[in-house]
């Protein structure tokens, strides 16, 4: 979710101005903690008026997602007034075993009713599977007014709409320290060699210019594929992108192999990370939550992180052009080309028909929900009648600039658009052997042998 050129006044990263932008989006919205449930609450104090149409619907309604911790805690207040203004207590929980326990739920017949899934290639796993159920009628109408066929293409199999966006973030985002920089007379670069040429300065400085993490607890692997995707839209481009990702070209392709050593030249190099956490190595075990962490106190200089990230920091820290962190986008290769920016998202998929389940669906489908959302902070949502004046903080208020651009393309990144069995398994544990020091070559082959 990111341009006008740093130097003029905005970083290039959160600010849309000079050159078309293409945002090829990428799930793994991953946060961190556990989730908690809700609870129908007095709605003596609310205006019930938006929730009239949903009034006599009762029931209980369970959520499953990856979301947990203050980020399950604004999820939970973002539809607490629809449950005191209806008779659905909304039941959420959040797991950082997502994607390896959710298949184990449906096929040990312990589904949830809705749940947040923020990889499209385990989607069409659940549809294909046939666990998963099309969305009602009120549903669809909404997703059609909200959302355009790039996204809802993700949902939709064999003419059947089988879930709805919900959140959405940019994951081309560089964060790193205005005030650092500042001290320091560093500025953002503008092209792949300038981010080199400042990565090596730093180093001689004797900080360690890049924090890296790619631990995840079950998804422990997905920010590294994150590194290679945005190394593969930069060296090839878009179409081969789409062809990596839908398997017309191999997965070990040279043009995959020369991305590869693109992003190694910063991941695997010692002069350039870990800050404050180790050695190379380290970055396997480096959560990714605390990863970008030491760029409050100098311990790096620059992260590679979603703008969901601004989550992981605490209260009083100023995410803003002159606060104590903000980001940029990871430039092109050279200066002044395209600017190709991945992000992310969920699809809110239902597995019963009730309709309690379906009255839920439909008021998260609404743009006067992802409203309410957004108004929680550190959130966005691609629909595109929300409101931007609701979005309090920086990061999301330029992701939504992006993403309610009607110039935008949105595509996922290439490991949740594989098919899961492949780009949320094989390519996740891929990324943790070739940073541990296995050859690219091996890697690619690896997982070029796991497809299906």
């Amino acid at each position: 979710m990111p341009r006008t050129d740093p130097r003029n006044r905005r970083p290039l990263a959160l600010a849309a101005a000079a050159g078309s932008v293409v945002l090829l989006a990428s799930g793994c919205g991953y946060l961190s903690g556990e989730g908690g449930g809700g609870g129908g609450g007095d709605a003596s104090d609310v205006d019930c008026a938006p929730f009239e149409a949903w009034a006599e619907v009762e029931g209980t309604v369970s959520i499953y997602s990856s979301i947990r911790d203050e980020e399950a805690e604004r999820m939970d207040r973002s539809w607490a007034d629809f449950e005191a203004c209806t008779g659905i207590d909304i039941q959420h929980e959040g797991s950082g075993e997502f994607e390896a326990q959710l298949p184990i739920r449906l096929e040990g017949g312990n589904a949830p009713d809705l749940a947040l899934i923020p990889q499209p290639g385990l989607l069409q796993r659940v549809v294909d599977d046939g666990y998963a159920v099309p969305v009602a009628d009120g549903v669809a109408a909404n997703a059609e007014e909200g959302w355009g066929e790039d996204w809802l293409g993700y949902a939709t199999f064999d003419g059947e709409l089988y879930g709805t966006p919900y959140g959405a973030n940019m994951k081309s985002m560089v964060w790193y320290s205005p005030a650092y920089f500042s001290e320091n007379g560093y500025e953002v670069p503008q092209s792949w060699d300038e981010m080199t040429e400042l990565s090596d300065t730093i180093a001689e400085d004797g900080t360690k210019p890049w924090c890296v993490g790619f631990e995840s607890g079950d998804g422990t692997g997905w920010p590294g594929t994150d590194w290679i995707e945005n190394a593969l839209l930069r060296t090839a481009g878009t179409d081969v992108y789409n062809q990596w990702v839908s398997h017309e070209i191999p997965f070990d392709d040279p043009q995959v192999a020369e991305a590869f050593e693109l992003a190694g030249g910063i991941v695997r190099n010692p002069d350039y990370v870990n800050g404050t956490f180790g050695d190379v190595e380290s970055i396997a075990v480096t959560s990714f939550q605390e990863a970008g962490l030491p760029l409050l106190d100098g311990g790096c200089a620059m992260y590679l992180m979603g703008s969901f990230y601004s989550a992981q920091f605490e209260e009083g820290v100023t995410v803003a052009e002159d606060g104590d962190v903000y980001g940029f986008v990871l430039p092109p290769l050279e200066a002044g080309a395209e600017v190709p920016v991945m992000g992310g998202g969920e699809f809110a998929v239902p597995f019963a028909d009730r309709p309690e389940v379906a009255a839920v669906h439909e008021y998260l489908s609404t743009p006067e929900y992802a409203n309410s959302r957004a108004s929680q902070g550190a959130w966005v949502s691609a629909n595109q009648n929300m409101d931007p004046a609701v979005i309090e903080d920086p990061a999301s208020q330029f992701a939504a600039e992006v993403l309610l651009s009607p110039d935008t393309v949105f595509h996922f990144d290439g490991s949740d658009a594989m098919p899961s069995s492949v780009g949320t398994n094989v390519f996740w544990n891929g990324m943790i052997d070739w940073v541990t020091g296995t050859s690219t070559e091996d890697v690619l082959e690896t997982i070029e042998s796991a497809w299906p």
